[in-house]
């Protein structure tokens, strides 16, 4: 720790932050102008997210909930969590054995209810019969972030394809060349646009007899990773003004995710 402080549950550890530091010290730790440790205002970071408590409530031990705010645009700002999940990702793909760049990735979409924060901008989705944002999702195989943006939820799924698939060819140096979707993804308009970025859509289709709960194919990592956000309580409804705050949230909450995993492969490799 950094400080005399007691932890919190969502405090980054040593491991991870060994990890992370490179990419978010945009200046020297001794810049005349730096009042507050970095490592702090991550923590104050991840408390935001994790906790789902307002800006505000910024518990008194951590660095004022302006100086986190501020600092978390300005590492937004410089793409610092893009770079973070493009070598994270790197990292956890070649430990599971793949290659560095996927080859294939998984699109889907998410609605999440509006609040008195975001009800303004909220569109109603009727197959959810949510009011609310929609966030659409790529991750590769693995379920690692891709591409991610939100719209409101009366957004087309089919719609969203060619703005999901550009990102996705920008965060993998155009290596992909397949994503799988499910049924909401049909039909020649998504699949051309998909096509102008030099992907293919597959649709995985439900079994025609299907009973209860079905695991698809390859769509399943996504639903997971869907799941991992909603361990995150700032991210289970949408209590963000813009739209740009909400898909940031969910890069950073990935982010976070995929530090514990590659902190935890290079302890147990460097335990061997």
């Amino acid at each position: 720790m950094t400080s005399a402080r007691k932890p919190y549950p969502s405090d980054v550890s040593d491991e991870e932050w060994a990890l992370v530091a490179p990419y978010l010290t945009l200046l020297p730790e001794e810049a005349g102008q730096r009042e507050h440790s970095l490592r702090e205002v991550f923590n104050g970071l991840r408390y935001i997210i994790k906790t789902g408590a307002p800006w505000r409530w910024m518990p008194n031990d951590l660095p004022p909930w302006a100086a986190v705010y501020q600092q978390a645009q300005r590492w937004l700002n410089a793409g610092c969590f893009e770079e973070l999940a493009h070598d994270l990702r790197a990292v956890l793909r070649l430990a599971a054995g793949r290659n560095e760049e996927p080859s294939a990735a998984v699109l889907d979409s998410r609605t999440l209810r509006s609040t008195p924060e975001s009800g303004a901008r909220a569109g109603y989705d009727g197959a959810k019969r949510k009011k609310g944002s929609k966030l659409h999702l790529a991750v590769d195989t693995l379920g690692h972030l891709l591409a991610a943006h939100v719209t409101p939820a009366t957004a087309d799924d089919r719609a969203e394809v060619g703005q999901l698939a550009q990102a996705v060819q920008v965060a993998t140096g155009e290596s992909v060349d397949l994503a799988y979707v499910d049924q909401g993804y049909t039909g020649e308009r998504a699949a051309a646009a998909a096509r102008e970025h030099g992907i293919e859509l597959e649709v995985v289709k439900l079994p025609e007899a299907k009973r209860g709960f079905v695991l698809l194919p390859r769509r399943w990592v996504v639903e997971r990773t869907f799941g991992w956000t909603t361990r995150f309580r700032r991210l289970v409804r949408d209590y963000e003004r813009l739209p740009e705050t909400l898909a940031d949230l969910h890069v950073i909450a990935l982010v976070c995710i995929m530090l514990r995993q590659a902190a935890n492969y290079i302890a147990v490799h460097n335990s061997l």
